[in-house]
C-alpha cells in the first residue's frame, strides 16, 4: 500500500456499506476535485445508534439482500479498502445520496486487508501503524 495514496475517514458501517452493500455516493458537506483510486479509512468510532440507523437505511436501499454483519465484525480505525471517485454533484439520482450535501459518485470498490492507521478530516496520507 502506498502511503501517497490519498485516503478518506468514513465512519462505519457507510465505509462496509461502501465496500459490501453498494453504497456508490459518499455524502460531504463540501466539494472535491479528487478523483481517481483512494483508500477508504474506516474511522476509530461509531455509536449503535448510527450503526441501526445505517442498517435500516441499507435494508430500504437494498431492499433487504445486504448481509449485514454484526456491529462488532467491523473493523475500526484503519483502512479497510479502496474505491474510485469518478465525479463529485450537488444532485444524484442514487437512493445513497442526501438532498443538499455534495455526493462524491464512487465505482470500483475493492476490499483490502486490514491495516490500522490514524483517521483524519477531509483527504489525507495515511500512515501505517504497525
Amino acid at each position: 500500500m502506498s502511503t501517497t495514496t490519498l485516503a478518506l475517514s468514513v465512519r462505519q458501517p457507510w465505509a462496509w456499506l461502501i465496500l459490501h452493500g453498494g453504497k456508490d455516493v459518499e455524502n460531504r458537506t463540501w466539494v472535491t476535485k479528487v478523483r481517481g483510486p483512494i483508500l477508504i479509512h474506516a474511522s476509530a468510532g461509531m455509536t449503535r445508534e448510527e450503526y441501526e440507523y445505517a442498517r435500516r437505511f441499507a435494508d430500504f436501499v437494498n431492499g433487504h439482500t445486504c448481509r449485514f454483519p454484526a456491529i462488532d465484525e467491523l473493523q475500526l480505525g484503519g483502512i479497510v479498502g479502496s474505491v474510485e471517485i469518478v465525479d463529485c454533484v450537488p444532485w444524484s439520482r442514487s437512493l445513497w445520496h442526501e438532498d443538499g450535501l455534495t455526493g462524491f459518485v464512487l465505482r470500483s470498490p475493492k476490499v483490502l486487508p486490514f491495516a490500522p492507521c490514524k483517521g483524519r478530516l477531509g483527504f489525507f496520507h495515511p500512515e501505517i501503524l504497525p
